[in-house]
């Protein structure tokens, strides 16, 4: 008998198909934001400085299937991955499953609308500044990316505008 529950309920993450996989992401682009790790606490701050191919509006990759050749760093998750990056924000999808959770209402896969993400303040679009703009990246340390939209505080709001200018 066939589950009519959809396939990140009944898939383990390592059994998914690549276009199950792919359809996890949401396009928030928060992974595509630059983060530091403080080399004597290892405490991890995450800025709003985007990755160069990341459309600072859209949150989409400019450059999606040639984005390893021309960004040496990018990170191609995988679930093994998962395990061990401390990373992605607590709204990401892979997380969450990898985590035991389902996808939060907003998701793309649960509502059929890419425009939930924006709708719900999860996505980077608008909040961040490519890297080819930004100055020193300790300059643009922000807190919300680290956290879900349900959770970040009016005052946490202002110090982020604040970075970015928006007083």
């Amino acid at each position: 008998m066939m589950s009519d529950a959809p396939f990140w309920k009944t898939t383990p993450l390592d059994e998914m198909s690549r276009e199950e996989w792919e359809s996890l992401c949401d396009g928030c682009g928060r992974c595509c934001l630059h983060k530091l790790r403080d080399e004597d606490d290892d405490t991890l701050y995450y800025t709003n400085v985007a990755c160069r191919l990341l459309d600072t509006q859209t949150c989409r990759c400019t450059d999606y299937p040639q984005r390893h050749r021309k960004v040496q760093d990018c990170v191609t998750l995988t679930p093994e991955m998962l395990r061990t990056i401390d990373w992605l924000p607590p709204t990401c999808a892979y997380r969450r499953l990898s985590e035991g959770l389902d996808l939060p209402a907003w998701h793309p896969l649960v509502t059929g609308r890419p425009e939930s993400v924006m709708e719900a303040g999860v996505s980077a679009g608008g909040r961040c500044i490519s890297e080819r703009q930004a100055g020193i990246l300790e300059d643009y340390i922000v807190r919300w990316p680290a956290l879900d939209p349900a959770e970040e505080s009016e005052a946490s709001r202002k110090v982020d505008a604040r970075v970015m200018g928006d007083t």
